[in-house]
């Protein structure tokens, strides 16, 4: 379960970082709260401050680049509109959980799903913003919703019966 969010709430956020991260990779972490995008299990680039988020720009192909980082990979563009917004001094990881429940509470009736249980219902309020949930579109790994809703439930979450 989430460090600094109970109930559902923190189910999601904990299976948004199992989706962002996965399950090897936050296990060779600080859960996932200091991972920078690209990284593997084999071989991880961990950043080590907490004081800024780390503003590093990765080439993953070609055609692809991103200042990812932390447990939900958040962009420094995101992060430092988020950190306006929120009065953040830094990227610790209660800061990087901050910024995911204001993300997701801004997606019409995300929140609502997640409090009711209905995690699918979630997923598809917020997939446009984590390229790894399942119909995200960004042509990236997606994750299937069997392997995140099982991630969900081992966090602590309630699924809803339909």
């Amino acid at each position: 379960m989430s460090r600094f969010l109970t109930g559902n709430l923190g189910a999601f956020t904990d299976m948004l970082g199992f989706s962002e991260i996965g399950p090897a990779l936050l296990a060779a972490s600080d859960d996932g709260y200091n991972v920078i995008v690209g990284s593997t299990p084999a071989k991880p680039d961990l950043f080590t401050s907490y004081a800024d988020h780390p503003r590093k720009l990765v080439h993953l192909g070609a055609h692809l680049q991103s200042t990812a980082a932390g447990k939900f990979q958040i962009l420094e563009h995101i992060f430092d509109f988020y950190k306006a917004k929120l009065h953040l001094t830094d990227f610790r990881p209660e800061s990087q959980e901050r910024i995911a429940q204001r993300m997701i509470s801004e997606r019409i009736g995300a929140m609502a799903a997640i409090s009711a249980g209905r995690v699918e219902d979630a997923i598809v309020a917020v997939r446009t913003l984590w390229a790894s949930l399942p119909g995200a579109g960004y042509g990236q790994r997606e994750v299937a919703l069997d392997e995140l809703e099982q991630a969900y439930l081992d966090a602590g979450g309630i699924i809803s019966p339909s």
